[in-house]
């Protein structure tokens, strides 16, 4: 045991003193090199010697050594301050981090939360916020499915429009006549002024699409311009004022009171109803659309109306079929009117959720930024219009004012621009589109091209958004160019006024 204690001291001994060595080796060396009383002895030593242009070069070489050995503790001082930087911010970024998670389950928590106390109230009777258990089930008894209807505003809509018969207006107007009366009217009997052109982009909104999407900043008469269109149509715009509890359809269709046996319709429910009679236009207007996610309440709509096939459009308010139901509503499911249009106001703020690209590929958006100038309008009265014969001259539109070829050919070349330079590709639902708007524009008084900048600006360049702006800031002036090249200089204005935009973004 002692000679492998002695082997073990001087086997751990020749390690550490060697490590030793190091550190004193170190320390002698900074010794060394600091002994300021050593370079004074060696200057003593020479300075006998030395002639005034040696002692010149003596002086260079001192300030050279001391600026070397200066050089030497920046850099060590700017590593270590980089490095407790460095320190600090991860630091930071950890707490930041830890900060975030708890934050995100107290959130959670909280949603937890309100979700338990949704599920409380709906096992109390399938009531809504606002609405008090003890009232309903004191005042009132479930109905009798044999006698009474569970859609009681359905009903009474049955009752009223029981000997009603689809009226024939006799139209007759072609689509630059109705853009003209429908400014002269919301100028003349609303004070609403709204130049022509934005008068042809909402009536070839309205052609290309069941969903348009008014949006701008706020005061520029985006809910007006729907408004006046309702009554333009002599059917006042069913106003649906988006709440941020919007979740699901319901919100929009009503729900079946699973105690009371009762429907609960919304006004939104009973227009389409009321549509479903008639070949009037109706509107319904989707008020501030994003202070709530689209998709979640709107979702089921979305998907509906992209259906080629009218007769498809059916929704299920209830699973069952009750022989009280209203006349239209078969099986519990109720057919979506095609003489309805659903306009949304959105504005993009603090306060509302991004629209998404499923949204916006299925609607038609325009921009209202400006306040239209007052002009003298021509008094002009509310028009009877026939859903039937506005389709009509939509599809006339369509077929007698198609995009030329050079104009689909230019559209070609650029979709290949824009794959090949942003990595954007735009499908088939939105060339769908494409070829109803334009030709319509077009119908409506409008210029090809003019109509093919908007589009592509509000459809498709509006992707741009989602890309890093940065990165893509170098592509934007040679696509300019490529706009002027291929579709005309200065043609495609929307388009170049956007990119420009996009490009002081960065």
């Amino acid at each position: 045991m002692e000679t492998f204690t002695r082997f073990l001291y001087e086997f751990l001994n020749q390690f550490f003193s060697g490590i030793g060595d190091i550190f004193k080796g170190i320390g002698s060396g900074l010794a060394k090199a600091f002994n300021l009383k050593e370079y004074q002895n060696i200057l003593n030593s020479y300075k006998n010697d030395l002639s005034l242009p040696e002692w010149l070069l003596v002086g260079i070489s001192i300030a050279l050594l001391i600026i070397f050995v200066a050089a030497i503790v920046l850099l060590i001082y700017f590593l270590f301050r980089k490095y407790f930087k460095f320190r600090k911010s991860a630091i930071e970024k950890e707490e930041l981090l830890d900060e975030v998670a708890t934050l995100n389950n107290k959130v959670a928590n909280l949603v937890k939360e309100k979700e338990d106390i949704l599920a409380m109230k709906v096992s109390q009777l399938g009531l809504k916020p606002g609405e008090s258990p003890t009232e309903d089930i004191d005042n009132e008894e479930p109905i009798d499915p044999d006698k009474e209807s569970r859609f009681a505003k359905l009903t009474a809509i049955d009752e009223e429009y029981k000997n009603y018969r689809v009226k024939n207006y006799g139209d007759s107007f072609t689509l630059p006549e109705l853009c003209e009366n429908f400014r002269n009217f919301a100028a003349s009997r609303l004070g609403l002024y709204y130049t022509i052109d934005m008068m042809r982009l909402f009536i070839s909104a309205l052609a290309s699409t069941k969903l348009v999407i008014l949006q701008g900043i706020s005061g520029t008469g985006k809910t007006s311009l729907a408004y006046a269109w309702g009554k333009f149509m002599k059917h006042d715009s069913c106003v649906a004022s988006v709440q941020p509890s919007w979740r699901d359809r319901t919100e929009l269709f009503g729900y079946f009171n699973e105690f009371t046996k009762k429907f609960n319709e919304t006004e939104v429910l009973k227009e389409m109803y009321i549509a479903g009679y008639t070949d009037d236009v109706y509107t319904v207007i989707l008020d501030e659309m994003n202070i709530s996610r689209v998709e979640y309440y709107f979702a089921e709509m979305l998907s509906i109306l992209e259906m080629p096939n009218k007769d498809e459009w059916i929704i299920e308010l209830v699973p069952n079929s009750w022989k009280t139901d209203p006349k239209h509503i078969i099986g519990g499911k109720i057919k979506v009117p095609a003489n309805m249009w659903y306009i949304g106001t959105i504005n993009n703020d603090d306060s509302t959720f991004m629209v998404t690209d499923k949204v916006y590929d299925r609607a038609m958006p325009i921009d209202i930024n400006d306040k239209g100038k007052a002009f003298n309008p021509i008094d002009t009265d509310p028009m009877d219009v026939n859903y039937s014969y506005l389709e009509e001259i939509f599809e006339s539109a369509m077929n007698e004012h198609p995009i030329s070829n050079s104009t689909l050919e230019k559209i070609e070349q650029m979709d290949d621009y824009v794959i090949q330079h942003f990595r954007i590709a735009f499908g088939n639902r939105i060339v769908s589109h494409m070829k109803k708007f334009v030709p319509v524009y077009v119908a409506c008084g409008g210029d090809e091209v003019a109509g093919v900048d908007y589009f592509i600006a509000k459809k498709i360049l509006r992707k741009f958004e989602q890309l890093n702006i940065a990165y893509i800031k170098d592509e934007i002036d040679p696509y300019i160019n490529f706009l002027d090249k291929t579709f005309g200089k200065n043609k495609m204005k929307e388009c170049t006024e956007f990119l420009l935009r996009l490009k002081k973004l960065t």
